[in-house]
């Protein structure tokens, strides 16, 4: 949401028109979201159905917003929306898992094809089944550290549309060495005596 500008003067009249601006967007349109860093951006901050604080701006925004970020890097809002989406799906995914798995080898268990295959799952299998059901959902939702933001977040546009390194990858390749124009020379390597 777009809120009126103070213009760098942290006057409380420009915290109070954009605490009303986003009051006004949310009655309008519904869900609101406010990006902001300073004293005057709590009051929107605190109003707004989420509330993200920029990691570099003071104390109170930090506590008046729902989400902070670490880095003072405006992309990472898009990331943290991005990352909020595919959380979201994977709990209904786990939840679906979960259900079907359930609503097939619970009466499987209980032994409700006893009266055609005459035969018992034994109880250990049964819990080693249920288990496994547990295990899965876990493993599904550990599957997220997995999750790598969309390179278009990360695009520099100076012109050359070259895509920036993400940190994480930075971390993890190793540094390639920089070739220099011109070989170097090499000297001769004294005998030991």
């Amino acid at each position: 949401t777009t809120a009126a500008s103070d213009n760098g003067t942290g006057n409380a009249s420009s915290a109070s028109s954009k605490g009303t601006t986003t009051k006004k967007k949310k009655k309008k349109k519904g869900i609101v979201a406010m990006v902001g860093d300073g004293i005057n951006d709590s009051p929107a901050l605190a109003v707004a159905d989420v509330g993200v604080a920029v990691g570099g701006g003071t104390q109170v925004a930090v506590e008046a917003a729902d989400v902070v970020l670490v880095k003072s890097d405006l992309r990472d809002v898009l990331v943290a929306l991005d990352l909020a989406k595919r959380v979201y799906r994977r709990i209904k995914l786990n939840f679906l898992w979960a259900t079907c798995y359930n609503l097939v080898l619970v009466p499987v268990a209980a032994g409700a094809l006893y009266p055609w295959t005459l035969s018992r799952l034994p109880p250990a299998t049964a819990a080693l089944c249920m288990a496994f059901s547990s295990v899965s959902v876990v493993c599904s939702s550990l599957a997220l550290k997995l999750y790598r933001p969309p390179r278009a977040f990360f695009r520099k546009d100076n012109g050359k549309k070259k895509t920036a390194t993400p940190t994480w990858r930075r971390r993890l390749l190793p540094r390639r060495r920089r070739r220099r124009r011109g070989r170097r020379r090499r000297r001769p390597r004294r005998p030991l005596r």
